[in-house]
Order: structure tokens, then C-alpha cells, then sequence
């Protein structure tokens, strides 16, 4: 049977969960940006659970994570407050609803780890922000970026030009990248409680700060063309040569939209990119994801970019988030407005191949040491990996490098810092949004590992 290479034990324990006659309830997410509305219709079956005994000679599992060390771990996210009683008043006011706020994104610079909290619920008291590495509290109470007064919601809808005292208003980011120029980009959504109210706060904005002295240097806001009915945006890529700073690009997949936004720096301009690889597989958007079982349609998620080829562009290999496929485009391509948007473009993309049943991925990074790829496996609890080097992309290639039934419940984002370690974070975010979390079981982890280490003796390694 060809399967994954995965290592574990030949006799793998499975719960079946079989759906109760008790019946069954449907969620609905909306989503308003302005007269846009984003809707997705999910399942959540009751279970009665039964145990099974599989054998399967090459699928195998790991029972648990011991590839990564555990940095961080919550039951619930705390924030930094300048005293007790700004913390009790925001409770009281429910500008802090504890349990409304879950950890998304992160990403690693010098002794700072940022932390994102969207505002998918009411009472996140601050979007963006950090914890120290240098710390010993394994549980630290998270410091908003730049500032408090930054991530305080506006009264009411900001037009362009509405700013703070310190900047534009941040109403809520999903992920961040730091660039080889110490910047930290971010796409702010401007979107304020997704699945209650869902109000449209602002129009979604590229915000660009200089970590060197914590300023705002550059915003941009999409134009209105590129937003469309569905359109979500959870993730941003940033393309740069640390001898162009200024000649940056950043790549924005529009999940719902079906689409990539390609954003110019210099040029400050952008455009849409539409391909048939950007959509969902319908054959692939079923999860089951610590009991709860849910169906997206989630397009273009992620993209990972290799180094510099000769030519100074570099591959950016793709997935949409419910496919189980692998694609890949030179970000010639992308870069040039002309190509991107051709609609005779279709052959410049290309299909790389499978990584087999139920390995839908969301968050991706390549290691340019190594020319890994790594990208979160949210149905199998753990994070896989492909060598990019390898001479062909099929489940013999891949592995699961690490997978915990407890632990890694819904990885969600992952990231390769400078010194070549890899970041995971996980939030358990379907049980957060359908069923509700128990804050009194850690729900929140981070964790990080060598990536020489965790590929060692690996498919991965031997490319």
C-alpha cells in the first residue's frame, strides 16, 4: 500500500465517530465587508464513539509529539494591562472577554514572538501583539504592538486617513511576516467580530511597521475591485532582496475570493490574480478535528517561497487550504503585472503533485538551508514536511515530522526563523469557534524545534 512516510506503530488505534440519531446542528459564519457577505455553512454532528483496530503497513502514526520542545502554553490568553484596575475595568466594560480570544499567527524576531488574536468574536482587547523569548513565565501575559492605543477599536467605521495618535487603527490580523529588512508586514482585515456582529470597521489594508524603532511606515489599502463577495484574507507573504528593500512584493491569498492579490512596494500598487489551481477541492473539504466535524471550502492559502533561483525569482509553491494537491508558479509571474493577469496564463502554473488522503495544510514555509517545505497537517494533528529538491511531490516523499492527538489540535500557523528553528503554533480553532473551549485545559501551544534536527534521517533530509 503506498501510504505517507510516516513513522510509528504498525497496529494504529483509531476512534470512529459515528454520527448519534440524536441529530445534528448547522453553524453559519457571516462575514460583512461593506455590502459583502461571506458565508459558510458547517456541519456539527454529535458522536457516539467506537473503537476500531487498523492495520496499515506504511500509514503510521505518531502518538506523540517529540520532535519539538514546547515553548509557550495557555489555558486562556491574558493581555498586559498597565495596572489591575485598567484590566478589571476592560472586563467589566467586556472590551476583555477571556474566553473570546484565541492565538492565531506568529512569527519570530530577535527576543520578540508576536502573537496574533483575530477579532473573530467580541472583546479582544488588542489584535497584534508579542511575549518575550528571554522570559521564563511559561504562560506570559501578551503586550499589544506597537501599543495599547494602536490596537483600541475605533468608535465606529474609519475612512482613510483616521488614525491614532501613534498610527492607524489595527481592528484585526490573522498572520505577520518579518522581512530580511526587519519590517513586519500584516494584512489588517478590518473586520471586528466575524462570526457575531461582523462589522466592517475599515477596508482591508496592508500596514507595514519598522521593528528597529516600532514606527508605521507604509499602509496601503486594497482597492475596492479586488475585494469580492466572499473574500477573506488570512495570510501575507512578503518577497524581498535584503539589497532592495524597497523593491519588495507581497502576496495576499484571498481564501474565499479564490484569488491572489500581488502588492508592488515600490510601484504601490497591486493587482489580482485568478487561476483555477486558487480553488477548493470539493472532494476535500470534510474535517474532523478534535471531535468536531466541519466542512470549508477554503481556496489559496499559503505560499511558500524558495530561494533565489538564477534569475532572481524564486518558486512559490501553493496549496488551497481544503485540497490535498500541491501547485507552484514562478514569482516571475506574479511580479509581472502583464503575465499575472493574462488570461492566457494557465500554463505557467503547475500541478506538483499529491500528498495523499486527508492531508489537507494550511500554514507552509520553506527552510532555504535546507530547501524544506513545512506545512501544517490539521487533520492529522501534526506538521509535514517536503524536501523541495526531491524529484517528484507524492505521499512517499512527505512526512509527518511530528503529530500529537492533545497537543497539536489544529496547528495553525508555523514559521522558520533566521537561526533555522521552526515555530508552530496551535489553537484548537475549530472548537474554539463551534463548541467553545475549557479554560480549564490548555488550549494554547507553541512549540519550536532544530530544523536539522526534526528532518534528521527523514525523506526530507535524504533530498
Amino acid at each position: 500500500m503506498r501510504g505517507l512516510h510516516f513513522e510509528m506503530l504498525t497496529v494504529q488505534k483509531l476512534v470512529v465517530m459515528c454520527r448519534s440519531p440524536l441529530g445534528e446542528w448547522s453553524f453559519q459564519r457571516s462575514q460583512h465587508m461593506d455590502q459583502n457577505r461571506f458565508r459558510r455553512m458547517v456541519s456539527l454532528r454529535p458522536f457516539l464513539p467506537f473503537v476500531v483496530y487498523l492495520v496499515f503497513p506504511s500509514l503510521l502514526i505518531e502518538a506523540k509529539n517529540t520532535k519539538l520542545e514546547e515553548v509557550f502554553h495557555w489555558n486562556l490568553l491574558d493581555f498586559d494591562y498597565p495596572d489591575d484596575t485598567s484590566r478589571s475595568n476592560s472586563i467589566e466594560s467586556k472590551q476583555f472577554i477571556p474566553e473570546n480570544n484565541l492565538p492565531l499567527g506568529l512569527e519570530v524576531w530577535n527576543d520578540k514572538l508576536f502573537v496574533t488574536v483575530p477579532r473573530w468574536k467580541s472583546g479582544v482587547p488588542s489584535t497584534l501583539n508579542y511575549v518575550s523569548l528571554s522570559g521564563d513565565n511559561k504562560s506570559p501575559k501578551l503586550i499589544p504592538y506597537p501599543d495599547w492605543n494602536s490596537n483600541h477599536l475605533p468608535t465606529g467605521r474609519t475612512e482613510e486617513g483616521n488614525v491614532t495618535e501613534n498610527g492607524i487603527h489595527i481592528i484585526s490580523v490573522f498572520r505577520v511576516r518579518v522581512d530580511a529588512c526587519d519590517r513586519l508586514w500584516m494584512l489588517d482585515t478590518g473586520l471586528n467580530d466575524v462570526v457575531g456582529e461582523a462589522q466592517q470597521l475599515q477596508d482591508p489594508r496592508i500596514l507595514i511597521y519598522d521593528l528597529r524603532n516600532d514606527s508605521l511606515i507604509h499602509s496601503y489599502t486594497l482597492k475596492s475591485s479586488h475585494i469580492k463577495e466572499d473574500s477573506f484574507f488570512a495570510n501575507i507573504i512578503v518577497d524581498v532582496d535584503t539589497n532592495d528593500c524597497e523593491g519588495a512584493f507581497a502576496y495576499i491569498p484571498d481564501l474565499g475570493g479564490y484569488s491572489l492579490i500581488v502588492y508592488s512596494l515600490k510601484g504601490d500598487e497591486s493587482w489580482r490574480v485568478k487561476h483555477h489551481y486558487f480553488h477548493f477541492d470539493p472532494l476535500n473539504g470534510n474535517y474532523s478535528v478534535g471531535g468536531v466535524n466541519f466542512q470549508w471550502v477554503d481556496g489559496v492559502f499559503s505560499l511558500a517561497l524558495s530561494a533565489p533561483h538564477d534569475d532572481g525569482f524564486r518558486t512559490a509553491y501553493f496549496h488551497p487550504l481544503s485540497s490535498t494537491n500541491e501547485f507552484s508558479v514562478s514569482t516571475k509571474v506574479l511580479r509581472n503585472k502583464t503575465l499575472a493577469t493574462d488570461p492566457h496564463n494557465f500554463e505557467e502554473f503547475k500541478l506538483l503533485g499529491s500528498r495523499g488522503p486527508h492531508t489537507q495544510a494550511g500554514a507552509s514555509f520553506l527552510d532555504e538551508q535546507s530547501s524544506v517545505v513545512f506545512y501544517t497537517q490539521v487533520n492529522l494533528n501534526g506538521v509535514g514536511c517536503w524536501n523541495s529538491k526531491s524529484k517528484e511531490y507524492s505521499p512517499e516523499y512527505q512526512h509527518l515530522v511530528t503529530s500529537d492527538n492533545e497537543t497539536f489540535i489544529f496547528p495553525n500557523d508555523l514559521k522558520v526563523d533566521r537561526g533555522s528553528n521552526l515555530w508552530v503554533l496551535i489553537d484548537r480553532l475549530p472548537i474554539f469557534i463551534y463548541r467553545g473551549l475549557d479554560p480549564e485545559s490548555i488550549n494554547f501551544y507553541i512549540f519550536k524545534g532544530s530544523v536539522k534536527e526534526i528532518i534528521k534521517d527523514t525523506i526530507c533530509e535524504k533530498n
